[in-house]
C-alpha cells in the first residue's frame, strides 16, 4: 500500500471513529435528560466556578443560587438582543421574561458530574472533529470538499457548544434544546458524507438505482426527522406532567401529541419495509436497508415500551440515539444510491 493510500485509510478510519463519536455524544445527552442533570451544573463552562466539580454543599460557592441565576439573567439579555436582530422579537420576550431562568435547582452531586461528563465528552467529539479536518487537508487539492466540509464541521461543534450554554442559561429552554439536537444531526450528516466521499472511489460503481426508489428513501428521511421533532414535543410534555403525575400516569396525560407521534411510527415503518422489499434484488443496497428496516422496528419497541412500562428512564437515551441513527443509515443508503465512481488517486 502506497504512503497516499495509507493517509487515506487513516482519515477514513478516524473519521468514522468521529462519527461513532458524536452518536455517543446524543446518547450522553439523552441521559443527561432522562436523569433530570440538565442543569447540573449551573454555569458554563465550569462547573460552579470549577474545572473540577463539587461532591459536596459544603464545596460550594456562598449564595451561589443567587449569583448563578443573576448570571445566567445577564447571558440572556445578551442572548435576546440577537434573536431581536435576527426578527425573531417573541422568542427574545420569552427568553428575557421566562420565570424559570429566575429558579435555582438545588445542588445534587449526582447530577452536577453527570451533566459534567456530558461536558467533557462534548471537548473530546470537538478534538476528535478537529482532527478530521487536519486529516482531511490532504484532500485539498484533489477532493477540496472533503477540507471544506470537515471544516465547516468544526465551526459548527464550536457553535453548537455556544448554544449548549444557552441552553444552561435559560434553564433548559425547550426549543433551545430541539435546536441543540437538531444542529448535531446536521453535523452528523456532514461527518458522514465526507467519510463516504473519502472511499467513494473504492466503492463498486455502475448500478442503477430506480427513481422512484430514491425518492421514497428522501421521503423517509424527511418524515423521521418530523418525526424525531415530534419526539422533542412529547418530551416537553412529559417534562410538564412529571411534575403533577405520578410515573404511571404520565402517558395517559400527554394528550394529542403523543398520539400522533405513536400513529406517525407505524407509517415510518410501513414505508421502510416497502423500501426493503423493492430492495430485495439490490445486492449493493439490501445489506444496508436490512440494518435500516431493524433498527426502526427496534425503535418502534422502545416506544412501546416507554408507552406501557410507565417511561423508563433507561430506555429514553436509547430511544433518542436511535431515532438518530436511523436519519444517518437513511443519509448512507442515499449516498450509496447516488454513488458514481470517480477517478481520484
Amino acid at each position: 500500500m502506497s504512503p497516499k493510500d495509507t493517509k487515506g485509510r487513516l482519515f477514513r478510519r478516524f473519521s468514522a471513529v468521529t462519527i461513532i463519536a458524536v452518536y455517543l455524544l446524543i446518547a450522553v445527552g439523552g441521559i443527561v435528560r432522562s436523569t433530570g442533570s440538565g442543569m447540573g451544573c449551573p454555569d458554563w463552562p465550569k462547573c460552579f466556578g470549577s474545572w473540577v466539580p463539587p461532591t459536596s454543599v459544603e464545596q460550594l460557592p456562598e449564595n451561589y443560587k443567587e449569583d448563578y441565576v443573576q448570571q445566567r439573567v445577564e447571558k440572556n439579555k445578551k442572548f435576546s438582543k440577537y434573536l431581536t436582530v435576527l426578527g425573531f422579537n417573541d422568542l427574545a420576550y420569552q427568553v428575557e421574561n421566562d420565570p424559570s431562568i429566575l429558579e435555582e435547582e438545588d445542588f445534587n452531586a449526582a447530577k452536577t458530574w453527570v451533566e459534567y461528563v456530558n461536558r467533557l465528552i462534548g471537548v473530546a467529539i470537538g478534538l476528535l472533529i478537529f482532527g478530521t479536518f487536519v486529516l482531511s487537508i490532504r484532500y485539498w487539492k484533489k477532493d477540496r470538499p472533503i477540507t471544506v466540509l470537515s471544516f465547516i464541521a468544526f465551526v459548527l461543534v464550536g457553535f453548537e457548544g455556544w448554544i449548549g450554554s444557552i441552553v444552561v442559561s435559560t434553564n433548559l429552554l425547550d426549543w433551545l434544546i430541539t435546536i441543540h439536537m437538531l444542529l448535531a444531526l446536521i453535523i452528523v450528516c456532514l461527518l458522514i458524507y465526507v467519510f463516504f466521499r473519502s472511499k467513494r472511489n473504492l466503492l463498486d460503481s455502475g448500478f442503477q438505482t430506480p427513481a422512484k426508489v430514491k425518492m421514497l428513501t428522501i421521503v423517509c428521511l424527511i418524515l423521521t426527522l418530523i418525526q424525531v421533532i415530534l419526539g422533542t414535543q412529547v418530551r416537553e410534555a412529559i417534562d410538564m406532567v412529571a411534575t403533577l403525575v405520578e410515573r404511571s400516569e404520565w402517558i395517559s396525560e400527554l394528550g394529542v401529541s403523543f398520539l400522533i407521534h405513536r400513529s406517525y411510527s407505524l407509517l415510518l415503518l410501513g414505508l421502510h419495509g416497502y423500501l426493503f422489499y423493492l430492495l430485495l434484488k439490490s445486492d449493493h443496497l439490501r445489506f444496508s436497508v436490512k440494518w435500516l428496516l431493524i433498527i426502526v422496528v427496534i425503535e418502534i419497541l422502545s416506544g412501546v415500551i416507554m408507552a406501557y412500562f410507565g417511561v423508563p428512564a433507561f430506555i429514553q437515551p436509547i430511544h433518542l440515539l436511535l431515532g438518530t441513527l436511523i436519519i444517518g443509515v437513511q443519509y448512507y443508503l442515499l449516498l450509496l444510491m447516488n454513488h458514481k465512481k470517480t477517478n481520484l488517486a
